[in-house]
């Protein structure tokens, strides 16, 4: 079956925007300190996937909204489960969250900046 992958695919399984199929970051890497190391070039269709110096800058601004959201469903469930929310609670919850899901965040925000600026194509089999 000739099925092409959705533009919310790419993002979540943090794909090539180009060709949807070559991972963005190398396989076995989310939960290790190495989270963060990227692929120069897309595996599988050759996509430069980095820009250029300071490219991904923008995505912090991606990563502060993914923050801000995590933040306000915070607020949202203390203040169902927890009679007096004080500051030392909240803070405490929130750097619990985002660093627990910092390498996803990091990585998602990534996915969701380059796809901005990078349009697919195809998959790369059947360009040629």
């Amino acid at each position: 079956m000739n099925r092409t992958r959705s533009f919310l695919y790419g993002i979540l399984h943090v794909k090539c925007p180009k060709c949807r199929e070559g991972n963005m970051f190398p396989e076995e890497t989310l939960y290790t300190t190495s989270f963060a190391d990227m692929h120069e070039t897309c595996p599988n269709c050759q996509q430069n996937l980095e820009q250029e110096p300071g490219f991904y800058y923008g995505a912090m601004y991606v990563s502060f909204a993914f923050n801000v959201g995590i933040f306000l469903i915070s607020l949202f469930l203390l203040s169902l489960f927890v009679e007096e929310i004080t500051l030392p609670l909240m803070a405490g919850v929130v750097i619990s969250v985002v660093v627990g899901f910092l390498p996803i965040i990091f990585r998602l925000s990534r996915a969701i900046w380059i796809n901005i600026f990078i349009r697919y194509e195809k998959p790369i089999k059947q360009v040629k």
